[in-house]
Order: C-alpha cells, then structure tokens, then sequence
C-alpha cells in the first residue's frame, strides 16, 4: 500500500536535489589559469574593442590581455578557443525587485527564498551577473541569500539589497501586494532611525520614496529627504530616489542624492537638472521597459525578436509568454496615444542625458509583474540605443558605470586586475545592441557558467 503524501515528498525531494545542482551550476568553482583566445574583447569601459584578442585569466582574476599569439599558456593552464565570438564583461543591473512572480501569480505569498533565487537565476541566464534590489523587501530571507552567496552556498546573480525602502505614509511601491514592506515616515527622527536601522544590517544602499503616487499619498518632504541622504552619507551608503516630479529632482539633486531610481516624468529633464547632475554626480536608472510596455495598440517587433523570445521561452511557462503577448494589444487607442506621449518625454530626457555624459546606468524595475528577470534588462538596452544612445554607450552603463554606483570596483570592465565575468556572445553588440542576446557561454570569475543546468532548473521550476 502506498503511503499517503509519498509522492509529494518525492516531489519534494526531486527538486531539493535539482537546486543544489544548479546552485553548483551557477556558481562554479573558481578557475586557475585560463587562455582565452580570438575574441573580439569589448573592454566595457568606452574604450574601442580589442580584435583577435588573448586574455589570460588567473585565480578568477584578468591577468593580461593582449593579441592573440602574444601571450603564453602557461603551463597547466587551459586554453579556449573563442574564434568568432565577442566578449563583453557581464551584466549589472541596479534596478530589481525579486520574489514577487511565480508563474502566472504575483503575490506577497510568494516573496520566499524559492523564488527570489529563480529570478536571480533568471539573470544569470541571460548574461546579468550581479542584480541590486531596491527597497521591496522583507524579513531576513534576502539578507540570508546574499549571506550564502558570499560563503558559496548559493548560486544565482550577486545580490545586492537595500533592505526596507522609506517613504511617506502610503507612498511607497505602488502595487498592494507590497504594501505592508516599507516603512512610513513624517517626522525628521523617524526617517533617520530608518536609515540607521537599515545601515545596522548593512544593507548596499538606501531607497526613499518622494513623489505622491500619483495622488494617493503626500510626498516626502524635502527636509526629510534631506536628512535620509545626511544620514545615509554619515553611514557611508548611496541613497537613491523614487522620483516623478522635476521639482523634486532639482531639490534632491542640490541635496546630495546619489541616484534618481526613474526619469523625471511630468516633463523634460532641463539643462539646469542635467547640470547639477554632472556636478553632484547623481547616476539616473532610465527603467523605460515598463512605460513602453504601455505605448502599443499590437504587439512590436521586440517581442518576436527570435532571440529574446528564446531566452523567455527558456525560462518561462508559455502561459506567462502568451500573456505578455496579450498585453500588448487591446488597448484604447486613447490611452495608448496619452502614454505615448508620456513616453516621448523620458526619452527626450535621454537624448540629452546621453549628449551631456549624464551617468546613466542599466536600471529597469525588473520583477515588476511580467517583467521577467534577465528578459527585461535585455529589452531595455535596446530601449535605451531606441532613445539616443549608442551600442558602447549602453554597454557603458550596463556594465562599468553599474559596477561603480553598486560599489563592485573589481568587476564590470575587462581590464588587468578586474574579475573576469565574460558574458560570450556569438555577434557583436557594437554593431546591434540585440546581440547581448546571442549568449554562447557565461563566465563568472573564470569558471564557466552551466546555462544548460540553469536552464532545466528553470523550466521545472516554471511548472510547479
């Protein structure tokens, strides 16, 4: 007679295994000596791209780099042939929010560390190594997986938290789901306590909400605003903003804020904010996929674009991929023309954020619903090219800048000294951003990455 609940904990057993092998998967052991060998190298940093290139790897870290034939295998080491390919360094993205989605769900139940770990598994699938998550956050889990992360008991993308974000009463994210995660603030002394709570557990920075929702909720005074970013510097974090309004964009600019999480978007962002923004060195996070989803009365062309489709097909139920779909036809035409113009404005912002070397950098507001981790940063940096900047450009702000605000200096460019993340590309994105899609292989500090193991982790994970 067979037990009662037997098959559940075979279940159960099954895929407790399965995790452990992709943990392992995604997060390889160190490699020792590695040639790599006749890729085109794109250094990450603005600089032209090394043809025919060797680029010799030692302990994880980017010994040399130089022409093919140039440098030595040294012995015991390994060689590999990347003839053809383009190496870029890995993906950083600034602008997460893990947990939430679990198929076709999205719910505050679901924030758990199953899940949080498929999404950042999800990013290492399509090339983003290291993914910071933004203030919707609850309870140790996250604290806990970054934790394991660092001790090499979990896999997935680097993560990197800013714990509970602060805003006024009923000011923070916007959907119910999250609504009881951050904190509600009035008063000076309380939002300095939130900073300090947030900086004993040592979170990677600070997130404040300021503008009004939309009209639901007051914003955040600039007084308070103030002392979050005076505290927060006194305990040696960044602190970035959720801004809508221009005006609150030149207070907190002049205030010393160290990143706008969005655009502004009640009008085009002026000279005389760009420039504060270069003096005070304010990085900006465009996060366009989700204003742009809003635009379309039919599907665009991104979303059949045969390797971006593939990657979410990889990673996700076709339900969820027919539902994205779906959202992007049916809309009023009205609608649609009112957010089009909306649009219009961030990415005329762009335009001039992009001609006055603002520091923008790749931010998306990933694990939105349906915005699926790794699918909506590869869909944002052909958003970003669509608003003005070029291909290096972009891969500027996705990888070297990103390393720089999130304060990763050893990763995020392909250089003497720097850990060698290598996102292999089969074409090169210099020519069509598009092909940080075309993934051949991923490197994390020299030790090849198994996309194969993450990807059947994923499709099982999808089904259950």
């Amino acid at each position: 007679m067979r037990r009662k609940g037997g098959s559940h904990i075979i279940q159960k057993t099954f895929l407790c295994v399965a995790a452990l092998a992709v943990m392992f998967a995604a997060q390889p052991a160190r490699a020792q000596t590695v040639l790599f060998e006749g890729a085109r190298v794109i250094p990450g940093d603005g600089s032209p791209a090394i043809n025919n290139a060797a680029l010799l790897v030692e302990r994880g870290v980017i010994a040399r780099i130089g022409r093919k034939g140039d440098i030595a295998l040294p012995a015991g080491g390994t060689r590999v042939d990347l003839d053809g390919k383009t190496v870029m360094p890995a993906i950083i993205s600034t602008h997460v929010h893990p947990g939430f989605q679990k198929g076709l769900t999205y719910l505050a139940e679901n924030f758990g560390r199953e899940t949080i770990m498929d999404d950042l598994n999800r990013e290492l699938y399509f090339g983003v190594s290291t993914a910071m998550s933004l203030g919707i956050e609850t309870g140790d889990v996250m604290f806990q997986i970054r934790a394991d992360q660092a001790e090499g008991r979990a896999g997935g993308a680097r993560l990197l938290l800013a714990g509970r974000g602060i805003g006024a009463p009923n000011a923070g994210p916007g959907n119910s789901v999250y609504s009881a995660f951050t904190y509600e603030v009035t008063t000076v002394d309380q939002i300095r306590r939130a900073v300090q709570e947030q900086a004993s557990r040592k979170v990677d920075i600070i997130k404040i909400w300021v503008d009004d929702r939309g009209g639901r909720a007051p914003r955040l005074p600039i007084p308070l605003a103030r002392a979050a970013i005076d505290e927060a510097h006194k305990h040696s974090l960044r602190i970035a903003a959720h801004i809508f309004y221009h005006d609150d964009a030149v207070a907190l600019a002049e205030a010393g804020i160290d990143a706008f999480a969005h655009l502004v978007r009640d009008k085009e962002m002026s000279d005389v904010l760009i420039a504060l923004m270069l003096k005070n060195k304010v990085y900006v996070m465009p996060t366009l996929a989700t204003p742009e989803r809003g635009t379309h009365l039919a599907p665009p062309a991104w979303v059949d674009e045969p390797y971006l489709a593939g990657l979410l097909r990889d990673t996700v139920t076709p339900e969820v991929v027919a539902r994205i779909r779906n959202s992007l036809s049916g809309r009023d035409p009205a609608e649609s023309a009112r957010r089009q113009e909306g649009y219009a404005i961030l990415k005329r912002s762009m335009a001039r954020l992009s001609a006055a070397g603002a520091g923008i950098i790749l931010g998306c507001d990933t694990g939105l619903e349906d915005q699926i981790f790794g699918y909506t940063e590869q869909k944002e940096l052909e958003l970003m090219v669509a608003a003005g900047m070029t291909p290096s450009q972009v891969i500027v702000a996705a990888t070297s800048r990103a390393a720089e605000f999130v304060g990763l200096p050893d990763r995020g460019t392909l250089a003497t000294g720097k850990r060698a993340d290598l996102l292999v590309l089969d074409a090169n994105p210099l020519d069509d951003i598009r092909n940080t899609r075309r993934i051949a292989k991923l490197y994390l500090a020299g030790a090849e990455v198994d996309r194969g193991a993450l990807k059947a982790s994923l499709t099982r994970a999808s089904r259950n």
